[in-house]
């Protein structure tokens, strides 16, 4: 028998048959077994952590690390940093800020070379789908990239152009025999409206975004996948209205799936004051029935996860000393936050902790094909694992973050549960408050 390297103890592991107290024996990064919560080896070194949760690392598929090019805005360093301080032991690196995009093959080295001895928790890359690169898709997939993203409307990074419905359709027809997904930033372009101020009216903003944008693009990409049999993901859902066209898409089977994000299941527009730009996200922020309609769609299996969609740049390109939601760039600050907001909001209507693991862990992990190794606590996984403390109460000091600027909506915001140690294959990364193990993360490839 394989001697472990040493077991991790709980009363409260999260497995895939549910809570229970448990032993998880670890040996070369990997979960030998998962027993009993008395089972001991002998010399070997036990860590108990008593009656806290020992989930699975989580798995954010949606993350803007925004190197190389504007790694003033995000870098690997910070955002993986960040990443395992908030329980989070595997990225998947979208293809914008970076400059270059990540749209071709130089493109993509030019990533792994910026990635490569900086990440403190595995980072894996999607690749990106502009006008006239189709001919890199199936190069970028040979070199390991795991989708590919687009957008239906502008993107703000001029670099990376939305697509048209030819490009979509020719695409989608590429990628359909691959298994590799399409992301798409589901918004029409033909329905946004103009943002026509004043500058710091946040009413002003979510008018110019409206809710029907969000479900035509939806409907636009059920009848992709429909007519091409590519399987789609849609990105960042805000608009509950869409549930049910997605719904109907599942009954109906297609390889539709959808995630959202923590600050659409936290925040309200009507809670949003004028001027507050940190807040500013596309898709926008919705009304508060809207939210608690998307948390039913979570419940209801409508959505498959939630991911952060950690977007953040430097305070002068959120505009916040002058407040102009009109020219501040649209992203939400969260990566390190993400457990702790969905836990807070969960826990607000009952929801048990067997589904957060699911929308954090599992579900990311199977979209992503890593299921192999991630998502779950049981024999042969990697030993990627987070010790979480769900009664701890803490008020969000951005300045304690790791991310690299320490601005968030967050800020000022009490917030349940916190992430005490992660571990990733069985090694510490994160105890205590700081990173203890940095640089250790591997970057993956698809296939």
């Amino acid at each position: 028998m394989i001697r472990p390297d040493f077991v991790l103890r709980s009363r409260r592991v999260a497995t895939p048959e549910g809570l229970r107290p448990a032993g998880i024996r670890v040996a070369g990064g990997r979960i030998l077994s998962v027993d009993s919560h008395a089972a001991a080896d002998e010399g070997v070194n036990v860590e108990d952590a008593g009656d806290a949760l020992v989930l699975p690392g989580l798995v954010d598929t949606h993350v803007h690390v925004n190197e190389p090019g504007r790694t003033h805005w995000e870098g690997f360093e910070t955002a993986t940093a960040a990443a395992a301080a908030g329980g989070i032991t595997t990225v998947i690196d979208m293809p914008l800020n970076a400059i270059p995009p990540t749209t071709t093959r130089e493109g993509w080295f030019a990533k792994i070379d910026a990635a490569a001895g900086r990440c403190s928790v595995d980072v894996g890359f999607w690749g990106g789908l502009v006008p006239g690169n189709a001919r890199e898709l199936m190069g970028l997939r040979a070199a390991g990239s795991f989708g590919f993203k687009c957008f239906l409307a502008p993107s703000g990074a001029p670099e990376f152009e939305h697509v048209s419905e030819d490009d979509l359709l020719a695409a989608a027809r590429e990628l359909a025999a691959t298994g590799a997904p399409l992301l798409v930033h589901a918004e029409s372009a033909e329905l946004l409206g103009r943002f026509a101020g004043p500058a710091g009216s946040y009413s002003g903003y979510l008018a110019s975004r409206p809710a029907a944008a969000e479900v035509a693009a939806v409907e636009a990409v059920i009848r992709l996948s429909r007519a091409t049999g590519v399987a789609v993901h849609v990105l960042h859902l805000s608009a509950a209205d869409a549930l049910q066209p997605l719904a109907a898409a599942r009954a109906e089977g297609l390889p539709v799936t959808v995630e959202t994000c923590p600050h659409y299941l936290t925040f309200a527009a009507e809670e949003i004051p004028d001027g507050a730009t940190l807040f500013k996200c596309a898709p926008p922020i919705r009304e508060r029935e809207n939210r608690e309609r998307l948390w039913k769609g979570l419940a209801e299996g409508v959505i498959d996860m939630v991911v952060s969609d950690h977007s953040p740049c430097p305070p002068e390109d959120k505009r916040l000393a002058e407040g102009d939601f009109g020219a501040a760039w649209g992203g939400i600050a969260s990566l390190e936050l993400t457990l702790a907001a969905v836990w807070t909001g969960a826990e607000e209507r009952r929801i048990q902790p067997e589904r957060v693991v699911e929308w954090m862990s599992a579900a990311p992990a199977r979209f992503a094909g890593l299921l192999h190794d991630k998502g779950a606590i049981e024999a042969g996984r990697e030993a990627d694992l987070v010790v979480f403390d769900p009664g701890a109460v803490r008020v969000v000091d951005a300045s304690r973050l790791h991310q690299r600027h320490p601005q968030t909506p967050y800020a000022g915001r009490e917030l349940r549960g916190r992430v005490t140690t992660t571990y990733l294959r069985g090694e510490k990364i994160f105890d205590g408050g700081r990173l203890v193990r940095a640089g250790r993360g591997e970057l993956l490839l698809s296939g």
